[in-house]
């Protein structure tokens, strides 16, 4: 089975940063209980901690059924000969089970913190996908795995659509994953981030759930998103307004979140990863993880 057939297979995933708080091997621990609960995927981004093909092929050697994604894999932290070789590596230890997401991240991310100038992100991710596609290779492991776009806009959701099997949102609601589909069309694959929390009473699930939107208001990429669907400025002080909050992070008990999972997956989604909010952002929530493949188990 590859990839792309396995995460429609088992439509429920996690995303998670709070393994970065851990020690690798500690983290590849954690993977091998979550691939034992029956989680359908696994997916991380790229920003201030694990180098994201290293991180995915220790994930990926600690598990036998996990799908392994980056979301996403940061255009401006590789050049594309070295991405491509590096999927190619990757995809070889684990066939079957890795998805390459790539995404042009943010301005201030890459500029700020990485020194690169940022480009025009329609321009920069197809002259990347292009030179992914010419770079020469001659090992081996000549198999590249899937590919997919981290996707908001309509012009990069075609991009995603075109030259590569899908697209990865992330921060969104089901009216988004719905608009997304429709651009997409049926084939490419539809995998869409939605941050939970879990069995909180309302005045702590909000703080968590403001506390994970506080980088993200800054972020004019995300802002632009909320835009154009329908949400206003007013929305976007630091940590986002309640109405903000609660439309971008499910917060209830399984029964709650499972019916968003339906929401998403009815508006077209193949997949949806459910990324947990702790009690701060470097806890990594294990009973949480293990409550909710209880409760989604019978998908």
């Amino acid at each position: 089975m590859d990839a792309v057939t396995a995460l429609r297979a088992n439509p429920t995933g996690l995303w998670t940063g709070a393994l970065e708080a851990l020690p690798i091997g500690a983290a590849q621990e954690v993977v091998a209980e979550l691939d034992e609960l029956g989680w359908g995927s696994l997916w991380f981004g790229e920003a201030y901690g694990r180098e994201a093909f290293t991180a995915a092929q220790a994930y990926l050697a600690a598990t036998e059924r996990l799908v392994v994604g980056t979301g996403i894999a940061n255009i401006y932290a590789r050049g594309a000969m070295a991405a491509a070789a590096a999927g190619r590596t990757v995809e070889g230890t684990a066939s079957g089970r890795f998805v390459l997401g790539l995404g042009v991240s943010h301005q201030p991310l890459v500029e700020r913190d990485r020194g690169e100038v940022y480009r025009a992100p329609l321009a920069a991710m197809t002259e990347y996908l292009d030179a992914m596609d010419a770079a020469p290779y001659f090992g081996a492991d000549a198999v590249q795995p899937p590919r997919m776009l981290a996707a908001l806009g309509p012009k990069m959701l075609e991009l995603a659509r075109s030259r590569t099997a899908g697209a990865h949102p992330y921060l969104v609601t089901p009216q988004h994953t719905m608009e997304a589909r429709a651009v997409l069309g049926e084939t490419p694959l539809l995998v869409v981030e939605q941050a939970v929390v879990l069995d909180q009473p309302r005045d702590e699930a909000l703080r968590r759930a403001h506390e994970h939107l506080t980088i993200y208001t800054g972020l004019p990429n995300y802002r632009n998103n909320w835009l154009r669907l329908g949400f206003e400025e007013s929305d976007f002080g630091r940590g986002g307004s309640d109405r903000l909050a609660d439309a971008l992070v499910t917060m209830g008990d399984a029964a709650v979140i499972s019916a968003r999972v339906d929401e998403h997956l009815e508006a077209g989604a193949d997949h949806v990863l459910l990324q947990v909010l702790g009690t701060d952002l470097g806890q990594v929530p294990l009973d949480e993880w293990r409550v909710l493949a209880a409760a989604l188990g019978g998908r």
